[in-house]
């Protein structure tokens, strides 16, 4: 499985992960997002795509659900009831509600539907500080 890894020493908030995503998903809301810690350091979030998935495990409609293949948490907006016990349940706050309909959770999808099948923030961060590797 494939994980992205952030290295916040080369981080310099220029949202281009934040529009490359927007982007890649038809101008539709980023599924990350830059935030500015307490002390001060650019801090990109991102999906993690947990081993042990607390939003998997708090769907009650299978919305959400851990591909065995890949490794990653899938969602699948036809099943969602918009409970948003998953938002309540990531441990790292990276799941939201949709801006225009709070209908639906903005998730990562690493990009499985792109051409290129690579997430999009990876490869559009100039610093390359946004990288993709395989998880341990």
């Amino acid at each position: 499985m494939k994980r992205i890894k952030i290295d916040r020493s080369k981080c310099i908030s220029c949202l281009t992960c934040v529009t490359a995503c927007s982007v890649a998903h038809d101008g539709e809301d980023p599924r990350n997002r830059v935030v500015i810690s307490s002390d001060g350091a650019n801090s990109p979030i991102f999906c993690r795509n947990c081993d042990l998935p607390e939003c998997v495990y708090t769907c009650m409609t299978g919305a959400m659900a851990k591909d065995s293949e890949t490794g990653y948490v899938q969602y699948d907006k036809t099943r969602c009831a918009s409970c948003y016990m998953c938002i309540m349940a990531c441990p790292y706050g990276v799941l939201k509600a949709d801006r225009m309909t709070q209908q639906y959770i903005m998730k990562c999808d690493m990009c499985v539907s792109h051409p290129t099948q690579t997430p999009q923030c990876v490869a559009k961060c100039p610093m390359e500080a946004i990288t993709l590797e395989v998880a341990r």
